[in-house]
């Protein structure tokens, strides 16, 4: 029967190619052409059916595409996320400093500097949350404190800082914290403003700190070189008031301009996350 497809190549189309290919007849042979001559018992009628049937064998086999013929489904790729949408705005919750200005440590972790004094009342306040806040922190995350030094008396409150963080460091000084808010008391509920070295030893002697490792440490090159540096940070941040508050030397925030301390620690953690995308 496929031989009778070839006898009437010329009348039918068929429509079995695929639609990336044209189709092409193939060339009759004569061995086909005598093949199909010599049988003359089928009539006129017979050929046309059975033509007639092949075309529709072939054209609901055409309905079934080859997997050639498959249709191609190109890998789209995945939409881009969404812009992530910040909470706080630049020069309305937080300023940059431009440029980017140095850090207390170095460049392994992103920084976190407050700067205060014993004798600020919102520096007390704002204690309990940036203590919270230091113990849940990132690991990538380090937090330092700077005191403020912009008159005698502050400068004294700085000293006596650096003092505690040294004594602290070489295990003479037993309990920071207690400490720290032990100095905060002396000045904001006892009245003592610790105005004099001899003021601010009495309350070291209070910890178990002896004279001697007090007078060895607050004299020291290593306390004074951290008051110069307290002082040169300062002016590069523009600091005028604390508390305040510096990521990474490049963002400047303070509770005035987020409106609460809880807000504070929210931007913290969010310019924490801005630097960490770099």
């Amino acid at each position: 029967m496929k031989h009778l497809i070839w006898i009437c190549a010329g009348l039918f189309v068929l429509s079995a190619c695929s639609k990336q290919e044209e189709a092409t007849a193939p060339e009759v042979t004569p061995e086909v052409v005598e093949e199909t001559t010599s049988d003359t018992a089928a009539s006129a009628e017979e050929i046309t059916e059975a033509v007639t049937e092949e075309i529709e064998v072939v054209e609901e086999s055409a309905a079934e595409p080859e997997p050639s013929e498959q249709e191609i489904k190109l890998a789209v790729a995945e939409p881009p996320a969404a812009a992530r949408e910040w909470q706080f705005k630049e020069g309305e919750h937080y300023f940059r400093m431009v440029p980017t200005q140095p850090t207390v440590g170095g460049a392994d972790k992103i920084e976190v500097a407050e700067f205060f004094w014993y004798g600020c009342p919102h520096c007390y306040d704002l204690e309990p949350y940036i203590n919270k806040w230091a113990e849940d922190k990132d690991p990538n995350v380090r937090f330092v404190r700077v005191p403020a030094t912009w008159n005698a008396l502050v400068r004294l409150h700085g000293q006596l800082y650096y003092t505690e963080e040294v004594l602290a460091r070489n295990g003479v000084l037993k309990d920071v914290a207690a400490f720290r808010e032990a100095v905060f008391q002396e000045y904001h509920r006892r009245s003592n403003r610790m105005s004099s070295e001899a003021a601010i030893q009495k309350v070291f002697a209070r910890f178990g700190v002896s004279a001697e490792d007090f007078e060895s440490t607050w004299n020291s090159f290593e306390v004074n070189q951290k008051l110069r540096v307290a002082a040169d940070l300062a002016r590069r941040y523009s600091i005028s008031s604390v508390p305040a508050i510096v990521v990474n030397g490049k963002y400047r925030t303070s509770a005035t301009e987020t409106g609460s301390y809880p807000r504070l620690m929210e931007a913290i953690d969010e310019l924490t996350v801005r630097e960490g995308l770099r």
